[in-house]
């Protein structure tokens, strides 16, 4: 995966706490990347029903509050569906080797558990929670500060 999942997160937390309708080109230069890019993520948590946006209308709104919105959808949303994959597997090993034999089935089953628990994880945590982590953080950086 790419930084699609990251992104979003970072534009979808610019959404819920702005109190003005942000355009993609304020999202991706806080973000460090370029519009287009943000505009096919946006397009992408759309589809899922993250977003909501209005012809004609400048911005996008939260359609699901933050507090309700695991971070599993949202990288589902990004990632094109529902299935997580993570870590791929060598596509020709020799069968003439006692290990090329049976890495894959071997490898399948252990990239299968972390892939179990990073989506189990990825559930437990919420937008919400990011967003409660980011003030936690601002607030620390703004008391050391003079």
């Amino acid at each position: 995966m790419d930084t699609k999942f990251s992104i979003a997160i970072h534009v979808l937390i610019l959404i819920s706490e702005s109190p003005k309708p942000l355009s993609s080109e304020q999202m991706a230069r806080s973000a460090g990347t370029n519009a287009s890019y943000v505009r096919k993520v946006l397009a992408a948590l759309k589809r899922a029903g993250i977003v909501s946006s209005r012809q004609g209308v400048e911005g996008y709104a939260l359609a699901i509050p933050p507090d309700q919105l695991p971070l599993l959808r949202i990288y589902q949303a990004v990632s094109g569906g529902p299935a997580y994959h993570l870590i791929d597997i060598h596509q020709n090993p020799s069968d003439q080797c006692i290990v090329g034999r049976h890495i894959k089935p071997t490898l399948t089953s252990a990239f299968a558990n972390v892939e179990e628990a990073f989506a189990r994880a990825l559930e437990e945590k919420t937008l919400a929670g990011c967003i409660t982590d980011m003030r936690m953080r601002i607030q620390e950086r703004e008391a050391v500060q003079p």
